[in-house]
Formats: C-alpha cells, structure tokens, sequence
C-alpha cells in the first residue's frame, strides 16, 4: 500500500511575547510525517516539543508557517473548522490523562464518537475498552481507575474514531515503569492494527527507540 503525506509543516515558527521581549518557542520548522509511520520527538524540556505538537495537532496556531493534516491545511481554517478535522481525524494522549472526571470509563470513550455524530457510539465504546482490557471496568470513574486505568481509557478514547494521527504527549509521564511499558505495547499494538500514524513526545528513550524514526528538537529547531 502507497504511503502518502498525512501531517506536513512548513517554516512553522511560533513566538511569544515576555517580559525580557519575544521568545521563539519554534523556529522554522518542517517536516513530512507518512501514513503508518511511528515517530518520536525528543529533546530537552523547553526544546519547543509540546508547542510543536500543539500546532500539528490544529490546538495551536503558528505565528507563521503552515500546516497540513491529512491533506487539510489546519493555518488556512476558522477554528470550528480546525475543531471538525480535530473530532475526524485526530486522536490525543497526554500525560495527566484528561478524562472527564463526571463520566464513566465508557462514557468517556462514546465522548468523540458522539461528538461526530455517531449513532453506535456506546457499542464502538464497549469495543475498544474490551481491546485495552478494561470491559469490566466501563461503569467506574476515573476516580475509582489506577494510573495505568486511566491511560488505558484515554488511549481507547483517543482511537476509538480511528484517526489518522494519534499525538500523544509523555503518554508514561505520570506511571511506573511495569505500567509505562504496558501502555506502550498497547500504543504501539493499536497503530500498527487501525494503521494510524503516531507522532509521540516523549523523555523515555526506550520509548523513542520503539518508533520508526526520531526527530530531535533543540532551542526550537530540528537538529
């Protein structure tokens, strides 16, 4: 199968305003990701990772540059139209989980799938809670889920649309290693099986090493 383009920057810079003046938090930045690849961004912390995913993703504007995901140009849109190729076509991981604290396990999974306009949106939840191994525990909350719980319920909320990229940000931040490394089989296991793209963030080298390939951000460039 042809792999094309899903997920190009090009010269994409963001700066921000201080009080010692304008910080360039990325500095002219490109880049082409295909379909199916796996790929890791690693550097220093205040490398620019993280602002740089922001704005791959469509949750942050560049300052200049563009950006195109699955053939859209994300620089060009309003910001309910970056929010729709969001909800169609993106799928996030972060570290602090970001479930929603007021709905179970399952009714965070529905969540995207409601918000396409899903009809099968609790069958298509049940499933994927079932892969990551979490069937039994759909009625809890995430107050009543382990770390590694709450994880395993962010990554079935984020691939339950199959997108095409799944971004995820120091996805074992926040757990031990036995666990980090258990959902990192399960990251890695899901791409491969619904073929999307994975484009990480990540401190961990043996997470980085994982993926297809590496590129490694300093003071806002790629080195």
């Amino acid at each position: 199968m042809e792999r094309k383009i899903v997920l190009k920057a090009q010269d994409l810079t963001r700066k921000v305003s201080s009080p010692e003046g304008e910080l360039t938090i990325v500095d002219a930045v490109s880049l082409e990701i295909l379909s199916g690849e796996s790929v890791a961004l690693v550097g220093a912390s205040g490398a620019g990772k993280s602002t740089l995913l922001a704005m791959l993703a469509g949750l942050d504007l560049p300052t200049s540059g563009q950006v195109w995901l699955d053939g859209r140009e994300l620089s060009a849109l309003g910001e309910d139209a970056r929010a729709r190729v969001r909800a169609d076509r993106v799928g996030f991981v972060f570290q602090a989980f970001h479930l929603v604290q007021s709905l179970t396990a399952l009714e965070n999974v529905m969540l995207p799938l409601e918000l396409t306009g899903r009809t099968d949106a609790r069958d298509g939840a049940r499933t994927i809670l079932k892969r990551v191994g979490l069937d039994e525990r759909g009625g809890h909350y995430p107050r009543q889920l382990s770390g590694g719980e709450q994880q395993r319920v962010a990554l079935a909320r984020a691939s339950v649309t199959r997108p095409a990229v799944l971004f995820a940000d120091e996805p074992t931040g926040n757990l031990d290693t036995a666990t980090g490394d258990s959902i990192c089989q399960l990251l890695f296991d899901l791409n491969r099986e619904f073929h999307t793209t994975l484009v990480l963030v990540t401190h961990d080298a043996r997470l980085a090493a994982r993926c297809g390939r590496t590129l490694t951000m300093s003071a806002g460039r790629l080195i």
